[in-house]
């Protein structure tokens, strides 16, 4: 809070305001908040344009190479990698992309289908003990309901 230099009043400012001015915008037209700070983004490069830019290195005399570098705002440590990789393999290894290869639709099916079988046979499993207690339970509800003269012998 802030107070006024006219008649006294206290003066909030909304959070991330400074001066009156909001975070993020600029003082006046078309100077940026030198707070804002943008991060670098990072270049892609296609498998043509380095193929083409290695072609036009191994046309280069060396100090020419420097300025194709410069020209294309290039590392030399680039042009290294994208020989090996144009040496293992040419367009495929420049092209290849980068990160975990994509998952094979199959393997997931394979996946759902071991999780199914696996919850039927737990479920088989389950249903053989419940027939093994009922024939159990049936076998001692019959001795228990079996008159006690009708098992051996016939006393009068």
């Amino acid at each position: 809070m802030e107070h006024d230099g006219v008649d006294r009043r206290v003066v909030e400012r909304a959070v991330g305001e400074r001066n009156g001015v909001p975070v993020g915008r600029g003082t006046s037209a078309g100077v940026p908040d030198p707070e804002l700070v943008v991060g670098p983004k990072r270049r892609r490069f296609s498998a043509e344009y380095k193929l083409r830019i290695l072609r036009e290195v191994e046309t280069c005399t060396r100090a020419e190479i420097g300025v194709l570098l410069r020209r294309e705002g290039l590392y030399s440590s680039l042009l290294s990698e994208w020989r090996k990789q144009r040496d293992a393999g040419a367009l495929e290894a420049l092209e290849r992309p980068r990160g975990r290869p994509a998952a094979d639709p199959r393997d997931a099916r394979i996946a759902a289908l071991e999780r199914r079988a696996a919850r039927a046979e737990a479920e088989l499993s389950k249903a053989r003990r419940v027939i093994e207690v009922q024939g159990n339970v049936s076998a001692l509800l019959g001795e228990l309901l079996e008159p006690k003269g009708a098992t051996g012998s016939t006393e009068r």
